[in-house]
């Protein structure tokens, strides 16, 4: 049985077409990799990610060194992070400012008052 020459074509493998189905499968194909990243990043599918700390404020102290103020649960953290550490300051029974309420002016303020009681 021989097959005629329309049923024995086979694409050439270099042709317009063959390069541009692939480019568009691996444009497909890498899309979908990055929608699903942001799918992952918005729905906190990664691990380690909770909603019980939110940073609430935060004030930098120099080049590379800030205060941060941390809401965990129901306490609130004061952290001094740097490039190679993160240390705690002071832990708050109580809130310092109200989670969502504050300003940087007044986290700076609360932030000197600390410091000058602590001094003396």
């Amino acid at each position: 049985m021989a097959l005629s020459a329309e049923q024995s074509r086979v694409a050439e493998p270099l042709s317009f077409e063959s390069v541009s189905q692939m480019m568009l499968g691996l444009l497909l194909v890498v899309g979908l990799i990055f929608f699903l990243a942001w799918v992952f990043r918005r729905a906190n599918f990664v691990p380690g990610q909770t909603t019980g700390m939110r940073v609430i404020a935060s004030l930098p102290l120099g080049a590379r060194e800030r205060a941060v103020l941390v809401q965990c649960g129901e306490k609130q953290l004061l952290l001094g992070v740097s490039a190679g550490s993160v240390q705690l300051l002071a832990q708050f029974d109580e809130p310092v400012i109200e989670p969502g309420k504050a300003a940087p002016s007044e986290f700076a303020t609360k932030l000197a008052q600390l410091i000058q009681a602590r001094k003396g």
